[in-house]
């Protein structure tokens, strides 16, 4: 289908296609083998600018919104969910200064983000604190000019190789998720390390550590708005990057579909292709079907994000939902067209089922996405009777 985008958002399609096609595919199933840090890769993508697609002009990045975000997100996630997710997670790290930063603050740091010269990580989850964001336990005490933050964040992307941190602490523990205040801070700060490198089933590229702080001090400038604003930040800052993450979907999805019509057209049985079949016919329709309705979805959605400046929530969260559960749908559909070569790690869509399940996981469960969702309907509901 034609998406009408422009010339630039084709030019920036086309760049971040090269660069998947390149340098990407050619490296993807060794960088998931043996757990390596795509570093290389990021520079191709920091020397092409895509570090900068979304942040603004005055800070060094091409000025663009959510929309040219997934476009690129999309492009790295047909090659390498592992390596897409370390690209996209930078962003994430970004949107908090982005959003609630002083000007200081932003002219400091999104250069150094957008220009792809230093990566950016969000720590917000913790071993007891998932989907239940407010029970987080990590704590910032003021000690004059500095905060003293103590505790661990868990399962954080990029951690240990990101050097600018967007990191939620509690301030105040009485006044609940108002207590929460969000805080910048730089890997080789006293008292903060890293815990090891995680072990996982999928998006094996990519680095998942733990943040750790021990009597680890922040300056007071460091902290992104005000006290109290850390999960206003982060709520704000999940609304904007979840259509990424449907963007994620949409390209290991559309892959593997490619690669099952490929395999099809191939592999043949009874003397006949098997794509002759009606039986596999109709699982590549609906595959191409529920692959167009998902980019559909997420298209529509990053869209109204750009021209929109609030009220997104319920949309967003359809466009991380929708789009992953189809992802995972797909991708083991594509393993029963491959039948047992799928199962094979010498064929691409093995690895892009266990890449794909992570989406319905991170940046909130799809259960709680579809509370999210319901919670905004009953508002809209309550809203309609009152007027």
């Amino acid at each position: 289908m034609d998406y009408f985008l422009s010339e630039d958002q084709k030019n920036i399609q086309k760049l971040a296609r090269r660069i998947a096609e390149e340098k990407i595919v050619p490296v993807r199933a060794e960088l998931d083998e043996s757990q390596q840090f795509p570093w290389e890769i990021m520079k191709h993508c920091a020397q092409a600018g895509l570090f900068g697609i979304s942040i603004p002009e005055e800070y060094g990045g091409m000025g663009g919104g959510s929309f040219e975000n997934c476009i690129v997100v999309e492009e790295l996630s047909k090659a390498c969910l592992g390596v897409s997710v370390t690209y996209a997670a930078s962003l994430l790290g970004a949107y908090p200064i982005l959003l609630g930063a002083s000007e200081e603050l932003k002219k400091k740091y999104l250069p150094q983000i957008a220009s792809g010269e230093r990566l950016a990580a969000f720590g917000l989850t913790e071993a007891n604190a998932g989907s239940d964001a407010q029970s987080i336990r990590t704590e910032a005490k003021k000690n004059g000019d500095y905060y003293i933050i103590n505790g661990t964040k868990q399962w954080i992307t990029n951690g240990g190789e990101a050097e600018i941190y967007t990191v939620v602490a509690m301030t105040d523990r009485s006044k609940g998720g108002r207590g929460a205040t969000a805080f910048i801070l730089e890997k080789g700060m006293d008292g903060f390390t890293f815990g090891k490198k995680e072990n996982k089933l999928g998006i094996r590229a990519s680095a998942t550590r733990e943040l750790v702080f021990q009597d680890c001090k922040v300056p007071k400038e460091n902290v992104i708005g005000r006290e109290g604003l850390g999960f206003i930040l982060t709520m704000r800052t999940f609304d904007r990057t979840r259509p990424g993450i449907g963007a994620q979907a949409v390209g290991v999805a559309d892959a593997a579909l490619d690669e099952a019509v490929q395999y099809a057209r191939e592999r043949e049985q009874f003397e006949k292709k098997i794509i002759s079949f009606q039986a596999i016919q109709h699982m590549l329709a609906d595959m191409a079907i529920q692959v167009e309705a998902a980019r559909a979805l997420v298209y529509a959605v990053a869209r109204y994000i750009d021209s929109n400046p609030r009220d997104f929530s319920k949309v967003s969260a359809m466009s991380k939902v929708f789009p992953s559960d189809v992802a995972m749908k797909v991708v083991i559909d594509a393993i029963q067209v491959f039948g047992g070569y799928g199962y094979m790690k010498e064929y691409p869509v093995e690895k892009m089922m266990r890449d794909a399940k992570i989406l319905q996981i991170y940046e909130g469960t799809n259960q709680i996405q579809r509370n999210i969702i319901g919670l905004e309907l009953i508002k809209q509901s309550a809203s309609k009777k009152r007027s």
